[in-house]
């Protein structure tokens, strides 16, 4: 038999990734696959969205104010979840207002994570009198409600989306910031980091290879819970008129503008809500399970 096929005989089958090893595991979860996909179909209507919506989120039917959900007595199927006291379409108005609501706290929470890498990975590094005020100045501003400073600043500005998005952009950054900066701290404490310290490896080294894959967890499970917050305060300001206008499709600004109709027309109410909801519960159950799948992978 020639050598090459001794070889590939016996050839040691090489063990599969980290990302592929985690996949695995996660994919096995039913759950935490029901939450990624729903999470994917929401990324996919903050895309697609307006393009699918059968009608424009502004356009007025003059004689179809109010009209309830298709499945009930009195509606229609041309306007399956009814319309509003306007006579906009509700459905088309939930599906443009993805981008608005979803799509602006995926963005913020993004930036802001990228950011916080960097500076708290920056400030855990660090040593000696830097490392002593960055640590104040991240115990300080994580002190103060997100949903608080975000009210803050955009109390000093003009009420609008994009306002609104920067405040909650700013309200979750020191918290993310503060997270990860305790985080790379802890870790370099540990005794086994401070080995590979020993054996002379530099910062770098020790920050890429040993200390982030095992604050990844921990990172991705922060990061889920900020993109919640991101979502519930982006709504919280356009509830309260305070981000995106009551006449925008924005996710919280259609609940704020229709609580008065409570009574009269619930499902204009309702079905804003019931989205908000889901979008955030869809978020912390992939963050969960990819928190779960971390863990097992790296066990």
């Amino acid at each position: 038999m020639p050598f090459d096929s001794i070889e590939n005989v016996y050839s040691e089958k090489k063990p599969p990734g980290i990302l592929k090893t985690i996949w695995q595991i996660f994919h096995t979860d039913i759950l935490s696959m029901t939450g990624f996909y729903g999470v994917l179909c929401l990324v996919l209507l903050c895309i697609f969205g307006h393009l699918i919506a059968p009608y424009s989120a502004d356009l007025v039917f003059e004689n179809q104010i109010l009209l309830p959900p298709s499945w009930s007595h009195n509606g229609s199927v041309s306007f399956f979840l009814g319309t509003d006291d306007r006579g906009r379409d509700i459905l088309s108005r939930l599906l443009s207002g993805a981008a608005m609501t979803f799509g602006s706290a995926l963005l913020v929470t993004c930036i802001a994570a990228l950011l916080s890498l960097l500076t708290g990975a920056l400030g855990g590094m660090s040593r000696g009198f830097t490392a002593f005020i960055m640590k104040h100045i991240f115990d300080t501003l994580f002190a103060l409600p997100s949903l608080l400073i975000a009210l803050l600043i955009v109390a000093l500005s003009a009420p609008s989306l994009f306002n609104a998005t920067l405040a909650v952009f700013l309200a979750i950054l020191p918290r993310m910031t503060r997270t990860v900066y305790h985080l790379i701290r802890d870790e370099l404490d540990k005794e086994y980091v401070i080995t590979v310290r020993l054996d002379g490896a530099s910062k770098l080294y020790i920050l890429f290879s040993i200390i982030l894959p095992n604050i990844s967890a921990t990172l991705v499970m922060e990061l889920t819970r900020s993109l919640s917050m991101a979502i519930l305060d982006i709504s919280a300001l356009g509830f309260l008129n305070l981000g995106a206008p009551f006449s925008s499709s924005e996710w919280g600004a259609m609940l704020g503008s229709s609580i008065h109709l409570l009574r009269v027309a619930p499902w204009a109410v309702f079905l804003p809500g019931i989205l908000i909801s889901i979008s955030i519960l869809l978020v912390n159950i992939v963050g969960d399970g990819l928190y779960r799948a971390i863990n097992k992978s790296v066990h």
